[in-house]
């Protein structure tokens, strides 16, 4: 398949599913589109019906070119990481990998516009992020949830109101910042640097003021970032954790024992907020984007250095932390089951604390004077109780 001919049907799946976010290629299945985070079957008008082998290695072949790293990387590794873009100028973040023997391929649709803070309606906090000096600030989740979008808005805030130097270190670059108040130079891991520490080590010696690490997978990555962070660096990263929690927990165990003590206390001088995202559907179809935020603060450093207890732990002092500008998750799906964005399944099904949010959905309906219960009558069975005392 040559690559105007990709392109051409790309276009075509595009147009007929708008609010599109992945393209699966999978041996055995239809082309299939992600949407809403549901799968759906999609015409592909070069397979009749179910992707065969030939199909996705076409495809592959097509993605991949003349490009011997990437090449080298499905054959050694079973998978590779890459940006392809059409002339349309839309671009797509794409995975190829091998399983049982066949290739498969998840090509995730980019922005091509970097939007704003207050267009995407993102906590107003991510623009005190932005006017950070120093220090560490990480953005949690899994894989899709939104963080890197979430990044590149707080980038984007700093690119519009200040003359920084800014370097960028991903895999692949995904979103395309234009040269604005700061000076972007953004790297991408196998073309211009071969692994994140060492791309990371390197920026070190070109003079930025902030770092962007697309994820902090290593003990040799995280020991730059502190040192970074101690040097005067603000440096943005990311981590597939499901809270605060288990990222402080996470970056602690990418270290020996013995260093733990030395760890927490770097970690408390440095770490500046922890940001989690997760993906919700909404009611009238669509996802919104709920977050877990922490500050640094007194607490919270007092329980890194010390690790959690009773009454100290950070979601407790996350829940009781709003001036601080922090928020739970539960808190997040309360207030977007009480504005009608979300049903209580959702709610309470993405809820970490389900009690928690079961007390705020009761008192919601409470004050609306809705029913908080499905028992609407209790009625004592005495005829039971007479055959009893018989």
């Amino acid at each position: 398949m040559r690559r105007i001919e990709l392109d051409i049907v790309l276009n075509e799946l595009l147009a007929a599913h708008p609010r599109i976010s992945d393209l699966n290629f999978t041996v055995g299945k239809p082309c299939q589109v992600a949407a809403d985070g549901q799968l759906h079957a999609a015409n592909f008008p070069l397979a009749g019906g179910k992707l065969t082998p030939f199909h996705t290695e076409t495809i592959a072949l097509s993605l991949l070119g003349n490009n011997r790293r990437l090449i080298t990387d499905l054959l050694r590794h079973g998978s590779c990481d890459l940006s392809y873009h059409i002339k349309e100028g839309l671009r797509f973040r794409v995975n190829i990998f091998s399983q049982k023997g066949f290739l498969s391929i998840v090509m995730r649709l980019l922005a091509n516009k970097v939007q704003t803070i207050d267009e995407l309606g993102l906590p107003q906090c991510f623009k005190l992020m932005a006017r950070e000096k120093n220090g560490i600030i990480l953005f949690t989740g899994a894989t899709g949830a939104g963080k890197t979008t979430s990044l590149a808005t707080i980038l984007n805030e700093i690119n519009e109101n200040f003359p920084l130097h800014v370097i960028t270190l991903e895999d692949p670059i995904e979103y395309l910042h234009q040269q604005k108040r700061a000076t972007f130079n953004q790297r991408e891991l196998g073309t211009d640097f071969d692994t994140y520490a060492n791309g990371l080590r390197a920026a070190l010696r070109q003079a930025p003021h902030v770092i962007l690490v697309g994820e902090m997978r290593d003990r040799e990555t995280a020991e730059i970032a502190f040192n970074a962070a101690e040097t005067g660096h603000l440096v943005f990263s990311t981590l597939h954790t499901i809270s605060a929690g288990h990222t402080i927990n996470r970056i602690l165990g990418m270290f020996d024992t013995e260093e733990e003590r030395q760890i927490r206390s770097r970690l408390a001088d440095s770490l500046k907020w922890v940001v989690g995202q997760r993906l919700l559907p909404k009611i009238n179809g669509g996802r919104v984007a709920i977050f877990e935020i922490m500050q640094n603060n007194v607490r919270v450093k007092d329980s890194i250095i010390n690790g959690e207890s009773e009454g100290k732990t950070f979601y407790e002092i996350i829940e009781a932390g709003k001036s601080y500008h922090m928020q739970t998750f539960d808190q997040h799906i309360i207030k977007l089951f009480s504005e009608g964005i979300i049903d209580e399944d959702t709610a309470i099904t993405y809820a970490t604390s389900k009690s928690a949010v079961r007390i705020g959905i009761d008192h919601i309906k409470n004050t609306k004077g809705e029913k908080t219960s499905d028992i609407e009558e209790l009625k004592i069975d005495m005829d039971w109780d007479i055959q009893r005392k018989r």
